[in-house]
């Protein structure tokens, strides 16, 4: 090799090692970049969910402090936790906060979180944006069972818990069936959820022809549960719920990395060692648990788990490692509010739960419906 040769292939060797050198600094700043875009990011997702708790906390405090008895913001917080440590001052004002007012907050906040975890769950199991309890079937199938209970008096079991039994146990039914069809014909997600809607139809005419023959205070009873309240629950029920819900959030947060994986697609599922079907089961089946346990104590109240995720995913995005607690801390807060605005609106008279979401859910589903791209899903 000549000299000349040398020196052409020592220039051309620094050349590309100077090149290198650019594109890792250039690779360097962009990594940066995108370290800082990522903590940005996170931070937004974080902020969101204690914005959630913060207003849970405020609306709660406002909540207490209406009625009858004019009671102070802060003071509720105190006698609240005076009752926690067992320094109770005045028993009356005691009395209202914790036994009163107070179970009907807690049953809206445990209430909402489960029926929003279930519609952010489902709709990323099926990849559609409009399941959630309603349009699965479980819903129609609690309201089938209360109705067995209150018009024909057929209950699995006889007391106070006929209906809480009947509707959990029919709401089960639904799910059971959807997943029957799935597993036989090997459906998709589409397939599955319009089984649900075929099953939600069948329940829905069976109750109506329930309805046609009951009796007025049968079917007044019927009424108020079907439309959804918190007012009635105790704090035995609303332990109940806590505990399945905590539980129900509690795994679906786990299984969070997995149902990012099931919402890309089958195919790719599988492609990366997903057991989609069984996958699929497990999570559906915890939902149904979830959902079953809510309306079996509140009744049927809509728009919740539909709409909580939708407004979510415009603050956290579609990450399932964030979007399913930030739904559940969303939809604690949304019928709590649905809760305040029923008993405020047209005092002294009470709008069931279940009618002031379907007002607030309706127009905001639709303005989410307007302002997404079509690109969302």
């Amino acid at each position: 090799m000549t000299a000349d040769e040398q020196t052409g292939e020592v220039n051309v060797v620094k050349r590309a090692a100077a090149l290198w050198a650019s594109e890792d600094d250039l690779t360097s700043d962009d990594s940066v970049e995108t370290i800082q875009s990522y903590r940005v990011s996170e931070l937004r997702k974080l902020t969101f969910v204690f914005v959630c708790i913060a207003a849970a906390v405020l609306v709660a405090g406002l909540s207490i402090t209406y009625g009858t008895m004019d009671i102070g913001f802060f003071e509720c917080y105190e006698v609240i936790w005076n009752h926690i440590t067992g320094n109770v001052g005045d028993k009356l004002i005691d009395y209202i906060i914790v036994d009163e007012r107070l179970p009907r907050i807690a049953a809206a906040l445990v209430a909402g979180a489960g029926l929003a975890i279930a519609g952010c769950v489902m709709q990323s199991v099926m990849k559609n944006p409009l399941a959630d309890p309603y349009t699965t079937g479980i819903s129609s199938g609690a309201g089938f069972g209360a109705a067995l209970a209150v018009t024909l008096g057929i209950s699995f079991v006889a007391g106070n818990y006929a209906i809480v039994v009947n509707a959990f146990v029919f709401s089960l039914i639904p799910m059971a069936m959807m997943l029957g069809v799935g597993k036989l014909k090997k459906a998709s997600p589409t397939m599955m959820i319009m089984a649900g809607m075929a099953i939600m139809f069948m329940f829905n005419a069976f109750t109506t022809v329930l309805k046609l023959q009951a009796d007025p205070d049968a079917l007044a009873k019927l009424y108020s549960w079907t439309v959804g309240t918190v007012a009635d629950c105790e704090w035995s029920e609303i332990v109940m719920m806590f505990v399945v819900v905590a539980v129900g959030v509690v795994l679906t947060q786990i299984f969070s990395r997995k149902l990012n994986i099931l919402a890309t697609g089958d195919d790719s599922a599988k492609a990366m060692g997903l057991d989609v079907e069984n996958m699929r089961i497990v999570l559906l089946l915890l939902i149904s648990l979830v959902v079953a346990t809510v309306v079996s104590f509140t009744g049927l109240i809509g728009f919740v788990g539909l709409v909580a995720p939708h407004v979510c995913r415009i603050f956290v995005g579609a990450d399932n490692r964030y979007l399913v607690l930030s739904s559940a801390m969303f939809g604690a807060v949304l019928l709590e509010i649905a809760d305040f605005v029923g008993r405020t609106a047209i005092a002294p008279a009470t709008l069931q739960v279940g009618v002031v979401t379907a007002f607030i859910g309706g127009p905001m589903f639709l303005y989410l419906i307007m302002r997404q791209k079509k690109s969302t899903w």
